[in-house]
């Protein structure tokens, strides 16, 4: 049975992979020349939302994610892996 730590550990996202949509979605945005603002316009998000998703300090929904992805043109698993931008961009 897990222990309260272990249970509060499940709970938070993982710190790698919430750096790597970060990474990711910055990247994306500036390869395309896309202000936070513009962004967040495509996605119906607010342009603080874009910057603190930006900034790692927000847990994304699912829903918010593909918003997101269809805004650049890829697929979701571009914007959580590191391969991402590399694989997007040989399109």
């Amino acid at each position: 049975m897990p222990t309260n730590t272990t249970k509060d550990k499940l709970r938070r996202p993982s710190e790698r992979i919430t750096r790597i949509l970060a990474s990711n979605i910055r990247a994306f945005r500036e390869i395309r020349g896309l202000s936070q603002e513009a962004l967040a316009e495509m996605c119906s998000c607010h342009r603080t939302y874009i910057g603190s998703v930006e900034r790692g300090e927000r847990n994304v929904t699912l829903s918010t994610l593909e918003l997101i992805a269809n805004a650049f043109g890829v697929s979701v698993p571009d914007l959580l892996t590191e391969e991402g931008i590399k694989n997007s961009t040989k399109k």
